[in-house]
């Protein structure tokens, strides 16, 4: 052999080599990509993966209506309390016994309670609210009660 011959082999060589290392490294990422669940085929693990994505998007939807729900719930439900103590009989030695709470929601519909506390009775009222005003003439204390829900 000649030293032609020679560079030539051990070039050759080194291809077949760095061809090797080529092989062996795309064999890797080969598997890796097709890590999953019995995937065999690249195919395989796209299959799965386009299923995994058409629960989430299931799962998403599922999430979505439940989140409607509670929030149409919410409108509906109490947001907002306020209560007002006070003296109905000024001057008297009396305290302040007697009350008025509004319980509202974030509309401004709900109901608006009154007591009236003296030393033989208690008197209770309550007043239907609708956007934060009543049909029924609303005390001074009534209306600070239905403004005290909004702070």
């Amino acid at each position: 052999m000649t030293v032609d011959t020679n560079i030539l082999l051990y070039a050759l060589i080194g291809i077949i080599a760095v061809l090797i290392g080529l092989v062996i490294y795309l064999e890797l990422r080969v598997r890796r990509l097709l890590r999953g669940k019995d995937a065999k085929s690249l195919e395989d693990s796209y299959l799965a993966l386009v299923a995994e994505v058409d629960e989430l998007h299931k799962s998403r939807e599922e999430i979505e209506n439940y989140l409607k729900q509670v929030e149409m719930r919410l409108r509906r439900s109490v947001s907002g309390v306020g209560t007002i103590r006070f003296n109905p009989f000024h001057g008297s030695s009396g305290s302040n016994q007697s009350f008025a709470t509004a319980l509202l929601n974030e509309k401004g519909d709900g109901v608006v309670f009154s007591s009236l506390y003296s030393r033989d009775r208690v008197s209770v009222f309550a007043k239907p609210v609708k956007g934060g005003s009543s049909e029924y003439e609303l005390t001074d204390e009534e209306k600070q009660a239905i403004a005290k829900t909004k702070e």
